[in-house]
């Protein structure tokens, strides 16, 4: 029973991590209607200049705050200069774009920085709190896990309470009509990836201080797992995109713990395929617009 309740624990903690960034492409996909495959990329370069942030200013967190800035800049310049090139073509250029933007960051941050692993520090104290001699939770775990319910809060109010959600939204499902309405479509483009990039930056710094290390890599089997969460809870749902992270991290747990880390990737396949089988739109996905 306690190897279970660790287990459990200690899954929804990855999940929670798994979460954080999921929010993030549920963020872009309903800003803009594309899954950007270069999020975890523009995520370790933000913890990159957190990094030399804090050990320079002897802060966490001014590194904390300049991270999320940071983000905030590379994603509007990102959509400037890159994506706004292939606005309106096929979904395959967006794709095939931010792949190649990925190995062009991945490759300035080896020259900069090295390939090596750096430590990077986490704002709380990560030793286990232990609850009848089980070690559980964290102070690290338990700001993950308010930070990741605060912002799925967030996101959800500003998609369906915010006037500027609801314009970044219409940009997304239509641009033609947005702009019928005065919508300026190109600038709720740019909010869009400029926020997602933020919330990349929100989860890079939770997810790179739970033993992952700072390198150029560090984000891309976490890109996986995210994204598996976000299938599997729906691209358009913030509360989709948490479960689904939960979800992503029990399954992880349990098939490790169990049956041997080597098979957990082959369960999150399954789950992966069972959901597409079952729900193809993701288990907290809305009703579609019928197309006539």
């Amino acid at each position: 029973m306690d190897r279970f309740l660790f287990l459990t624990v200690d899954g929804l903690t990855h999940g929670a991590v798994y979460s954080a960034f999921a929010l993030a492409l549920v963020l872009i996909w309903r800003g803009t209607r594309i899954v950007n495959f270069a999020q975890g990329v523009l995520a370790v370069a933000t913890s990159y200049l957190a990094y030399t942030v804090t050990g320079r200013s002897g802060s966490y967190w001014l590194g904390f705050l300049a991270a999320l800035l940071a983000g905030l800049v590379l994603g509007a310049v990102v959509e400037r200069l890159v994506m706004h090139r292939v606005a309106g073509a096929p979904p395959l250029n967006a794709v095939i774009v931010a792949l190649g933007l990925v190995l062009v960051v991945q490759g300035v941050l080896g020259m900069i920085y090295g390939n090596q692993y750096l430590p990077f520090p986490a704002p709380f104290d990560r030793s286990a709190m232990t609850v009848g001699g089980v070690p559980l939770v964290s102070r690290f775990d338990l700001f993950v896990f308010g930070t990741v319910v605060l912002l799925m809060i967030v996101l959800a109010l500003l998609f369906t309470r915010t006037a500027i959600g609801l314009r970044m939204r219409a940009a997304a499902f239509a641009p033609s009509v947005a702009r019928l309405l005065g919508v300026r479509v190109g600038r709720m483009l740019t909010l869009g990836w400029a926020l997602a990039a933020l919330v990349g930056a929100l989860a890079g710094m939770l997810v790179i201080p739970t033993g992952l290390g700072l390198h150029p890599t560090a984000m891309d089997t976490v890109f996986v797992s995210a994204f598996t969460a976000v299938v599997v809870g729906g691209l358009d749902s913030p509360a989709g995109a948490v479960v689904g992270g939960m979800l992503v991290g029990l399954v992880l747990s349990y098939v490790a713990g169990y049956l041997g880390a080597g098979t957990a990737p082959l369960a999150v396949l399954a789950l992966l395929v069972v959901v597409l089988l079952v729900r193809p739109a993701g288990l907290f996905s809305g009703p579609q617009a019928r197309r006539v």
